[in-house]
């Protein structure tokens, strides 16, 4: 069973989730396999207290999704979404495009100074 669906991210909220090394430590975790709270807290070396305010933000900025086995509900295995990173990519693609163009405008111009 899953818990109920976070909405959807926007970048400036995968960004700030983002902001914080912890945080993206996580996601890297995350992005290897789906794990429990206990298992990123180990590989972290962080307090199951400290871990769970990054997963709080990370999960209400709905990069993480929270699941319960349905043999022991009281298990929690945290995975990653996708949408919000496919968002984030499409955002950096299209600035990395625009500096692209005003660099190659840049070099237009300098060259037509000679």
């Amino acid at each position: 069973m899953s818990a109920a669906a976070a909405p959807e991210p926007t970048v400036d909220q995968t960004l700030a989730a983002l902001a914080d090394p912890v945080r993206r430590r996580v996601v890297e975790l995350l992005a290897q396999r789906p794990m429990r709270p206990g298992e990123l807290a180990q590989e972290l070396g962080a307090s199951a207290s400290s871990l769970s305010k990054h997963l709080r933000v990370l999960r209400l900025r709905g990069l993480v999704s929270e699941s319960h086995p349905r043999f022991d509900a009281r298990v929690r295995i945290y995975t990653l979404r996708s949408a919000p990173m496919v968002e984030l990519r499409g955002w950096l693609e299209t600035a990395e495009r625009g500096w692209a163009q005003q660099l190659a405008a840049f070099v237009e111009f300098a060259e037509g100074a000679q």
